[in-house]
């Protein structure tokens, strides 16, 4: 059966205490609404429709830069989880399948999770219901099961002492036959306390018409949510939890776990080591048998098998570090292309580049990338030798197995196996430094006497 998402996102989340939409805060280096559309991809939806509020603009372009495909509805009043998504209607006009209805600030519920409850409506369930076993209910609203159905769902507020000793609590996640449940939510009505329209009102609905309902629970991080910034560092914790649990069994070493932070499409391979104080932005791709070194920070780059990075590196996006290549202390690398077996150890910036394999790049070697205005290359030969502090005014080319000597400003194209110099004539003057020093305290002594 095709399978069509709906993301609510439509809140302001005041309690945020931000100009921005909740939903575009970020955990693990991704909006809070990526991480509810990535939950959808991965039952390959066909179709995903977001509906967006408070601040719609931003939130189109945050949907649209994850999914060019991404449909993005307007709710320009907010009354209600029912409202919301009777506002995607249109956008699934044409559709013939199940819908599933998520909610943007709720990030952390897993394909498995979906797959179960589109498998719940397999077995003739008109309405699936995500609940979780809430360790305090509190004011959650309750999943009342009796023969193994879903009967309804009882707001704490109306519940009797003996529901509100129901654990199974609802997260709102829903999952129904597109025509049914826009049919459904036709018939949902506002006579309540905050005179909304609540999606929740569907089961009872369905089960008034005699049609069977089911609940499929989860664990309660997957339901976690986030309307506070208290919230969102909760949220940042528990995927970092999961995140390095991942990794580590999955064949990485983690020195110090708690201190390496990783974003949401990091990707590592086995027997990789990471020391402590390591920052993953998006974009990390970490080969296997590579070391990444302490107090590291890496973003949009790909390190090959066996490259050392680090300690105190700074990748940033296009670096491609190539097998066993070493990137040292103190070195920005941007993009570079690495090749395999290089070498740049210290104290180093190399952007908008290729290093040949085997290549050494001496202690405080710069290429001078930018005019300005525009951005220019280096190519730095195989097996090239770079002398420490040398300055590489791209564009510029040093050939296979060339050298540079150390302090020389490079401008212009270095042929294979040659040397460039590039420095002033040094000029010795005897007993000048002496005689200079000396004049200078004599100076210094006449004016303490003013």
């Amino acid at each position: 059966m095709p399978v069509a998402v709906v993301i609510l996102a439509a809140g302001q989340g005041s309690r945020m205490k931000s100009d921005m939409p909740k939903v575009l805060h970020k955990v693990a280096g991704a909006p809070l609404l990526a991480h509810a559309m990535m939950s959808g991809q991965s039952v390959d939806a066909e179709r995903i429709v977001v509906v967006a509020g408070v601040g719609a603009q931003q939130v189109e372009a945050s949907a649209k830069d994850f999914n060019p495909d991404a449909r993005v509805v307007l709710q320009s009043e907010q009354r209600g989880t029912a409202h919301a998504v009777q506002q995607a209607g249109a956008a699934l006009a044409d559709f013939d399948g199940d819908v599933i209805v998520l909610y943007g600030d709720t990030p952390f519920v897993t394909a498995e999770t979906l797959q179960e409850m589109l498998v719940a409506r397999t077995t003739g369930n008109a309405v699936v219901v995500l609940g979780f076993e809430a360790a305090n209910p509190g004011l959650y609203g309750r999943l009342f099961i009796r023969g193994g159905s879903l009967e309804a769902i009882i707001e704490a507020k109306d519940a009797s002492p003996e529901q509100l000793q129901i654990s199974l609590c609802n997260s709102g996640v829903i999952c129904a036959d597109r025509a049914l449940l826009f049919d459904l939510i036709q018939e949902v009505g506002n006579d309540n306390a905050s005179g909304e329209y609540y999606l929740t009102d569907t089961v009872a609905l369905a089960r008034a018409r005699g049609l069977p309902c089911a609940a499929i629970s989860c664990d309660e991080a997957q339901t976690q949510g986030v309307n506070s910034r208290r919230d969102l560092a909760a949220a940042e914790a528990s995927f970092q939890t999961r995140a390095r649990a991942g990794a580590m069994e999955n064949g990485a070493t983690l020195i110090a776990p708690q201190t390496v932070f990783f974003s949401f499409d990091t990707l590592i391979g086995c027997d990789v080591v990471i020391e402590p104080n390591v920052v993953l932005g998006p974009g990390v791709t970490i080969e296997s048998g590579a070391t990444i070194r302490a107090f590291s920070h890496l973003e949009g780059c790909h390190v090959s098998q066996h490259a050392i990075i680090g300690p105190y590196a700074r990748l940033r996006p296009g670096a491609e570090i190539g097998d066993y290549a070493r990137v040292g202390n103190f070195v920005e690398v941007k993009a570079a292309l690495v090749g395999e077996g290089a070498k740049i150890n210290h104290l180093s910036y190399v952007g908008d580049a290729e290093i040949g394999e085997n290549a050494n790049i001496g202690a405080g070697t710069i290429t001078c990338n930018y005019d300005g205005v525009f951005k220019h290359k280096t190519v730095i030969g195989a097996r090239a030798f770079i002398g420490s502090n040398t300055a590489l005014v791209a564009p510029v080319r040093i050939g296979d197995d060339a050298m540079t000597g150390s302090g020389s400003v490079i401008t212009r194209d270095v042929p294979d196996a040659a040397m460039a110099i590039a420095r002033a004539n040094q000029a010795n003057k005897p007993n000048l430094a002496l005689r200079l020093m000396s004049k200078l305290r004599a100076a210094k002594a006449a004016k303490v006497k003013e």
